[in-house]
């Protein structure tokens, strides 16, 4: 079995990961700051990655403002690149998002972008997990969206997965020859708006969710399809309705 290297192995994606690798046989490595390895500065990447085969990247900038995100993803993708160049690693998991290979003007997606743009490059075989929106953004859309009462949210399409999935999806090709690009999505679509309609209605919130198509999602405006996958995207079975009564809002 191999050993894998999961940065981010300690956070909501990560740590399934790493459980579901390690299940099935593998040497699973949570790699992250609070472990002693920060890929954005380069501490212990080196003696993290010493025999591994496989890196899986699940970390995410803790700064969403347009030049931290950009800076995260470059700096911390080379930094990952160089150090498995020196270990000999021969194949680069990481998970980024459905939309990146389309115009779009939202800076996290940029960023992506320019993640994708180092891997592809880097000569060192790849898979890409392109995932949507994860259901477990409901609330956090929502709050970022409140004015009052009120949220305001577009009626462009999203097809949002569990992480549980996500995680599914990361490890498989982790464990697997590298894929290139894939995408991955939840099996239905909705509104934005609706999406979190129905999020905050099963949860018993009484703000109202009203469509605006100029609303901003995470501070731009986007198109209808911008968020929803390929006609030949893995499509897992996981459905907003069997999801909610088991993801009660965090306190």
């Amino acid at each position: 079995m191999a050993k894998i290297v999961v940065i981010g192995g300690t956070g909501l994606i990560g740590s399934k990961v790493v459980a579901k690798l390690t299940e099935h046989g593998h040497e699973a490595v949570a790699a992250s700051p609070n472990t002693g390895v920060n890929s954005l500065t380069g501490e212990g990447l080196a003696e993290a990655l010493a025999g591994a085969n496989t890196v899986v990247d699940v970390s995410n900038s803790p700064s969403f403002a347009p030049e931290d995100v950009l800076e995260f993803f470059t700096t911390s993708t080379r930094n990952l690149l160089e150090a498995e160049a020196a270990a000999g690693v021969t194949h680069h998991v990481a998970l980024t998002i459905v939309g990146t290979n389309r115009p779009q003007n939202i800076p996290y997606f940029t960023a992506k972008v320019a993640q994708e743009k180092l891997i592809r490059e880097s000569g060192i075989a790849y898979s890409l997990v392109h995932a949507t929106q994860f259901f477990e953004f409901v609330g956090s859309i929502a709050d970022i969206s409140t004015d009052g009462d009120t949220v305001r949210l577009p009626g462009a399409l999203i097809q949002p997965i569990a992480s549980e999935d996500v995680a599914t999806a990361v490890a498989r090709a982790a464990a697997g020859t590298p894929l290139g690009d894939v995408e991955i999505a939840g099996p239905e679509a909705f509104g934005m708006d609706e999406f979190v309609r129905r999020g905050l209605t099963f949860r018993g919130d009484p703000r109202t969710v009203v469509r605006d198509d100029d609303a901003p999602y995470y501070g731009v405006r986007i198109e209808e399809r911008t968020l929803i996958p390929l006609d030949d995207a893995q499509i897992f079975e996981t459905r907003l309705e069997e999801w909610l009564p088991l993801n009660p809002p965090r306190k």
